[in-house]
């Protein structure tokens, strides 16, 4: 278990997957799950048209948590998420620097009514996920 000191990385999500959870394997054999999560709010501009501004996060999970995403999350879901902030830096073939923020996931939940295997389920609007580059480099 690991001590803060006086200091917090937590983050909670509730949005919809923008697509189907990516599995890869590590060369150790561990799963890891990427997917990228749409959360969405509402505001009223200078003239009172409402505006809907959507954040895209990126979600890494790893082991169990891998093997469920890739079983039962799909796009679209509407799912609770816990864990922490995670930066990943890494170099490139061309010696070029990167560096991401994405959320390490400590427990995600689907909500109601986004089951995948419920056959009425109806398609949600969601915006389409950015490109993405910089994967887990492995």
């Amino acid at each position: 278990m690991a001590w803060s000191r006086g200091s917090v990385n937590k983050v909670i999500l509730i949005g919809r997957l923008g697509r189907d959870p990516e599995v890869r394997y590590t060369p150790a054999g561990d799963a890891v799950a990427e997917v990228s999560l749409a959360t969405s709010e509402m505001s009223k501009d200078k003239s009172g048209e409402t505006k809907e501004k959507t954040e895209w996060h990126k979600l890494v999970m790893w082991r169990q948590r891998a093997e469920y995403a890739k079983e039962w999350l799909k796009k679209g879901n509407l799912v609770y998420v816990e864990g922490k902030l995670r930066t990943r830096e890494w170099e490139d073939k061309d010696k070029q620097k990167h560096t991401k923020v994405d959320v390490d996931v400590d427990q995600i939940i689907m909500l109601a009514g986004s089951h995948p295997k419920e056959k009425d389920a109806i398609e949600p609007d969601v915006p389409p996920a950015p490109a993405e580059g910089g994967d887990i480099p492995f």
